[in-house]
């Protein structure tokens, strides 16, 4: 069973994993960073674009650096991203085979009634494929983040952590050393942060409260012991970081990344305080109904219970813990709702679960069973539907960073494959519905998703890699061929920090509001830092300038003397003379544009 999980997991997530370039924006920093590391020999402080970057620990750049380190880079990474997601996408798979391990080794009954061993198998792959099949999960576990990581080493900490106290039942043995999932938690503090501390203390207090187990948690869990462990294996990083690059690490990673992410909005990511009600639907989405059951039967449930059998309520603690925590939160995003994941795939196998086994015969229950499984194929129904339709809405898709992907799309015929996999699993979820094949009513379904996700969802992935991602790549190469020695690098309008990965240059990025041009002409006069030195606006020297379409036609570039170097897609190359673009700078300042302002605290994206 655990092979054919594995097996699953590397269709999902190890399969072409290096066969797209990085996507902008936030992949390529974190690449940038591990790849410094691995060159420099520096693995203290990630550093980007010549700045330091302290929005996240160390775990994630170290593991992506160890790929760095290997040799013939050119030949087998030439895209440098089978390095930098390789983490995310292992962290993924380990998670797929503790889910189905867990249920496996620990099967919960339903109601009364446990599993027999056919069906203990199916459940256990069934949670696992229901956590690798989330959008979010499918997306964040081949893209260069973090997220991946961390989401997976709070998954791990928290299934060691419960096997531990489940070893303690009737029907327990086997829960492993108690130190473990601490450690493991330490890892999750070096990959994100203590939000893991925070994330894991709400699970297990919400679980000592509604199992009514406190006393046999504390005394199987030895959370003060564990805690210990969890900083010794956390702070060491931190400590030596806060030594070397004192209070601007402070203020940026605890104040700001932080403390300030959590009290105030930052980077404009606004949303409304019901935000993850939705991104739950979506996250779960064609099982959702399968969830919420799931999740109502875990919150019906309450102690004392045999610790063996409490994996259920235990994953409804989990989840409510990521729910409330995230959602008082004031910065939002749909990325935070990741270590929700496990918990949910483990809520949506048990319900499935439920639906397999004999339960008591009441009519509520009979028809409350039809109107999850009826509801749950309704929503396969609808993407069906709206996939196959996909002709009338792709033609509707305005990018004008992807001109041409409508076409492209609806000439794959990507997206009516897609249609035929969700097609497929609603034909199966139909004939499978009924005995003796209920048991297997999930799996069936979620076999046609998998292949959605390896015969539909990556190609789409290669698509849209090649309409918006390697123009970027190709003017990137364009600058590495035309730079001259110690020429700078500037980048406006639309901002891609793929270039600064691609040219392994320093490059200053500018907006496209007419200060820009001010901030960029001061920048380059007086702005100092790894790999920059300023540099007066000799005659004779020149700054290159990747440019879009669309800012090139702006007031304040446009017509300002330059040598067109070369075009890719939307973006132009240019050679700009830097006594022209002083000129500019000082009409605009005539003009009334606002003095630069780069100089005004600001964090620092690229």
């Amino acid at each position: 069973m655990l092979l054919l999980v594995a097996g699953c997991g590397v269709l999902l997530f190890l399969l072409g994993l290096g066969d797209t370039g990085l996507v902008d924006e936030t992949p390529p920093l974190f690449a940038a960073a591990a790849r410094a590391m691995a060159e420099t020999g520096d693995w203290l402080t990630p550093r980007v674009n010549g700045l330091p970057r302290y929005d996240k620990p160390p775990l994630v750049y170290w593991l992506m650096g160890l790929g760095y380190l290997l040799p013939g880079q050119a030949q087998w990474n030439p895209l440098g991203t089978w390095a930098a997601r390789l983490p995310s996408a292992l962290s993924s798979l380990a998670v797929m085979l503790a889910l189905a391990a867990t249920l496996w080794r620990w099967p919960q009954p339903s109601g009364s009634t446990p599993p027999g061993e056919r069906q203990r198998g199916l459940t256990a792959l069934a949670a696992a494929l229901a956590f690798a099949l989330s959008p979010l999960v499918l997306l964040w576990s081949r893209i260069a983040v973090s997220d991946a990581l961390f989401s997976g080493c709070v998954a791990l900490a928290l299934l060691l952590l419960w096997r531990r106290f489940a070893a303690s039942g009737a029907e327990g043995g086997g829960g492993g050393p108690w130190w473990l999932g601490w450690l493991v938690l330490g890892l999750a503090v070096l990959a994100k942060g203590p939000v893991a501390v925070v994330l894991a203390a709400i699970t297990l207090a919400l679980f000592a409260w509604r199992s009514g187990q406190a006393a046999r948690l504390r005394q199987r869990l030895r959370p003060l012991a564990g805690l210990a462990v969890t900083a010794a294996v956390a702070l060491p990083w931190y400590g030596l970081e806060l030594l070397v690059e004192g209070q601007p690490f402070w203020d940026s990673f605890f104040g700001y990344h932080n403390l300030q992410r959590f009290t105030a909005v930052v980077n404009h990511h606004l949303q409304p305080w019901w935000f993850f009600g939705p991104v739950l639907v979506v996250a779960s989405l064609p099982f959702t109904p399968l969830l919420l059951a799931g999740l109502v039967a875990a919150l019906r449930q309450r102690g004392p219970l045999d610790p063996a059998r409490s994996l259920r309520l235990f994953a409804g603690c989990w989840l409510l813990a990521v729910l409330g925590f995230f959602t008082l939160a004031a910065t939002k995003l749909p990325s935070y709702w990741i270590p929700a994941t496990p918990a949910a795939g483990l809520l949506m196998a048990l319900a499935a679960q439920d639906l397999a086994l004999e339960l008591p015969a009441a009519a509520r229950q009979r028809w409350g069973r039809w109107a999850v499984m009826g509801s749950t194929l309704a929503l396969v129904a609808v993407l069906a539907s709206g996939l196959a339709a996909s002709p009338l809405w792709i033609p509707l898709i305005r990018d004008p960073e992807m001109p041409t992907l409508p076409a492209e799309l609806l000439a794959s015929g990507l997206v009516l494959r897609a249609a035929a996999c969700f097609a497929l699993a609603l034909l199966l979820g139909v004939a499978l519905g009924r005995r003796p094949w209920r048991g297997a009513w999930l799996v069936a379904l979620q076999a046609p998703l998998l292949l959605f996700a390896v015969a539909a969802l990556q190609p789409m992935t290669r698509l849209g890699d090649r309409v918006r991602q390697l123009p970027v790549r190709r003017v990137a190469a364009a600058v590495v061929a035309q730079r001259r020695p110690a020429e700078p690098l500037a980048m406006v309008g639309i901002l891609k920090p793929s270039l600064h990965y691609y040219t392994r240059q320093v490059v200053l990025y500018e907006g496209i509001a007419p200060v820009g041009l001010l901030n960029l002409n001061d920048r380059l006069a007086r702005e100092r830092r790894r790999g920059l030195e300023p540099t007066p606006p000799r005659a004779g020297s020149s700054v290159l300038v990747v440019i879009d379409r669309g800012t090139a036609q702006l007031p304040h570039w446009r017509g300002l003397p330059h040598e067109q170097l070369g075009r890719e897609g939307l973006y132009q190359l240019w050679r700009v003379p830097r006594p022209a673009l002083q000129r500019r700078a000082a009409e605009l300042r005539q003009a009334g544009v606002p003095v630069p302002d780069w100089q005004l605290p600001r964090p620092e994206r690229y």
